[in-house]
């Protein structure tokens, strides 16, 4: 649930308003394609419904987590928990194996060292990846290690999934191959999933895509569910 968020940034000239008065929910387990031109507000909107940025004003809700009740180290167990991310760069460790990039995250966790070897195995597995555990990141290709980066962003059963331009980097197949790949991880796993992308055939494979535009959503295709609606992340 996203209630009225409004986000703005110090300048020397004055406030910028990022994001004005941003209002929708989506069901658990939905699919959002978020869309819009560069500097519309997609990333910073990315970035508090993950908790990496506090809220200023209006609300977040995902499941029965108030955002905006929560304090840093609250924020922390919450990005460690309940959300997983999956970055347009990959963002694995280049000293890190394919097992040892999502061991690191069930790390962080407080995971125990043999509940992370298991953990690591069956999700490489499931992205397809098994026999590539002990790669490095420069062994593999730019779609096996977005495959790698989605397998880490899944480690923690994380209950809403942020993707922001994870085709970015990728040929056309590759990218298909890790869609496909994501949504049937998704679909197994009841996992939500808002994806920022400029990509219109990649926006189109959603059920739900809204548009940013100066910081305000002007555009919502597919079944959204209204403020009045039960709400979800």
């Amino acid at each position: 649930m996203v209630r009225d968020l409004t986000y703005r940034y110090r300048t020397a000239a004055g406030p910028l308003t990022v994001l004005d008065a941003v209002s929708f929910d989506v069901p658990q387990g939905g699919y959002v394609a978020l869309t819009g031109p560069s500097g519309a507000g997609k990333t910073t909107l990315l970035s508090l419904l993950g908790g990496l940025d506090s809220i200023q004003e209006g609300r977040v809700r995902v499941d029965d987590t108030d955002l905006t009740q929560l304090r840093a180290d609250d924020l922390a167990a919450y990005r460690r928990t309940t959300v997983g991310f999956v970055f347009q760069h990959f963002g694995l460790l280049d000293t890190h194996t394919a097992a040892e990039n999502i061991e690191l995250a069930l790390t962080l966790a407080g995971t125990p060292r043999r509940q992370r070897r298991d953990t690591a195995s069956g999700l490489l597995e499931a992205v397809g990846l098994r026999d590539r555990a002990d790669h490095l990141p420069h062994q593999l290709s730019g779609g096996e290690r977005q495959r790698v980066a989605i397998a880490r962003a899944l480690a923690n059963t994380p209950r809403l999934l942020l993707a922001d331009e994870p085709t970015g980097n990728l040929d056309e197949r590759s990218a298909t191959t890790v869609m496909t790949l994501l949504e049937r991880l998704l679909e197994e796993r009841a996992v939500t999933l808002l994806v920022v992308t400029h990509n219109r055939t990649i926006a189109a494979r959603a059920r739900t895509r809204l548009s940013l535009e100066q910081g305000r959503l002007v555009d919502a295709t597919a079944p959204v569910h209204h403020p009045a609606e039960t709400p979800a992340p």
